[in-house]
């Protein structure tokens, strides 16, 4: 029998749906964390011999990153679901290996479409598993739409995440006009959330509509640059939004946590970009975090950064 570590709070589609729901529909133990830490969550893993683990992609860069990681025994666990936001792919990779969730799959979906529209199968290759949130669910469908005109877009292209079928919402409660704001006349339910869709139907989640920075007229889309920031050394998670600008309108801020031990500049950050992405997408700001604003889910608050960035570079 299964056994889930369940860190994640009860109050969220995550926690109630995914994990108690289907935890008793399977008839699978759940060692319910009050709340999430990550030192209990490994040592719960260790008492009960966890079998799966359920979490946000922060929670488990905090067990990974822990100083007692090497401390504990992971074996026991072979799957779980990590979803909520999206994962870098190293990230993704490190879980899958050294705390032996082989079996680990990534979910897609919002709490208005009960709540996964796509998955991840234990059987997708390895890319597949760590590059993408999967294929639609059955009896669901999934489509990416150009944000302007609403038309689908090609594969590869990409757009909106849109989800139509039986799991959508009937609306927000005494709330018409924004049900109507977020499911169209032909019943889809439109995410806010950008994506990019293979020919396999297997789709990418890049970013968020209201996270795309626009600088000088040009998109750019955080999650690019930070996979891209995640691989620089010395860099232990790194969150990208804009910062308001006078004569671009926008600039491109990067929010970094340092390793234990690591020592960077921001003209090391921007040296490292250079010549390896394009010039408009290198940070005209870096700042050095302790942690991110977060949700009581784990999700990190981007508008927070915004805003800090707006208090920190005032005449930017």
């Amino acid at each position: 029998m299964d056994r889930l570590c369940l860190p994640v709070p009860l109050f969220h589609c995550f926690g109630c749906v995914l994990g108690v729901l289907a935890a008793v529909t399977h008839g699978t133990a759940m060692v319910i964390l009050e709340k999430f830490d990550p030192l209990l969550v490994m040592r719960s893993i260790k008492r009960e011999k966890c079998t799966a683990l359920y979490g946000v992609p922060t929670m488990f860069m905090a067990v990974l990153q822990h100083e007692r990681f090497k401390d504990y025994d992971f074996s026991s666990l072979r799957t779980g679901i990590m979803a909520g936001s999206p994962c870098p792919v190293r990230v993704m990779n490190q879980v899958m290996e050294q705390m032996y969730m082989k079996d680990i799959t990534i979910c897609y979906g919002l709490t208005e479409s009960s709540p996964v529209m796509t998955q991840t199968r234990m059987d997708d290759d390895i890319r597949r598993r760590t590059e993408s949130v999967g294929r639609a669910m059955p009896a669901v469908e999934v489509r990416v739409v150009d944000p302007e005109t609403g038309e689908p877009c090609p594969h590869g292209v990409q757009g909106e995440v849109c989800t139509r079928g039986y799991l959508v919402m009937k609306g927000y409660y005494n709330m018409p006009e924004a049900t109507a704001q977020a499911i169209d006349a032909e019943g889809w339910l439109h995410s806010g959330d950008l994506g990019v869709m293979d020919e396999d139907g297997y789709l990418a989640i890049t970013g968020r509509l209201k996270d795309m920075i626009i600088r000088g007229g040009e998109n750019v889309y955080p999650r690019e640059i930070e996979e891209f920031l995640y691989h620089m050394k010395g860099v232990s998670d790194v969150q990208v939004a804009g910062v308001p600008s006078l004569k671009y309108g926008e600039e491109i801020g990067a929010f970094i946590k340092l390793a234990d031990g690591a020592q960077l500049t921001p003209e090391d950050v921007q040296g490292y970009c250079k010549d390896k992405i394009a010039f408009h997408k290198i940070p005209r700001y870096v700042v050095f975090v302790e942690e991110y604003p977060m949700t009581a889910s784990g999700k990190i608050q981007k508008y927070k950064l915004r805003e800090l960035a707006s208090e920190l570079f005032p005449n930017a």
